[in-house]
């Protein structure tokens, strides 16, 4: 399993809708979880971005459908990154 940093901002039409239902942001978990990612931890983020979200999922192409599912909404801009485990960056340094 990778492991992936979502970071998201809303769109007016996502501000809205989290204005009149916060907990709509766990059902939106479900969906994505329902979709083979796995949520390991998310934050409301002060700053350039409204929430980061560190996930984890089996391939690239599943948070690339993640992504897309959720920025077709309309309520949502997404930019993913993947992480690489400092443990396994140091290996690749290695000569």
């Amino acid at each position: 399993m990778g492991a992936y940093l979502m970071l998201s901002n809303l769109t007016d039409e996502g501000a809205e809708t989290i204005k009149k239902n916060a907990a709509r942001i766990k059902e939106v978990n479900k969906e994505v979880e329902a979709w083979g990612a796995k949520i390991l931890v998310q934050y409301a983020v002060l700053g350039p971005f409204d929430f980061a979200t560190i996930l984890e999922a089996p391939s690239a192409e599943v948070v690339a459908r993640v992504s897309i599912e959720l920025g077709a909404r309309g309520s949502v801009k997404i930019q993913t990154l993947p992480l690489i485990p400092i443990d396994t960056f140091i290996a690749s340094m290695k000569p």
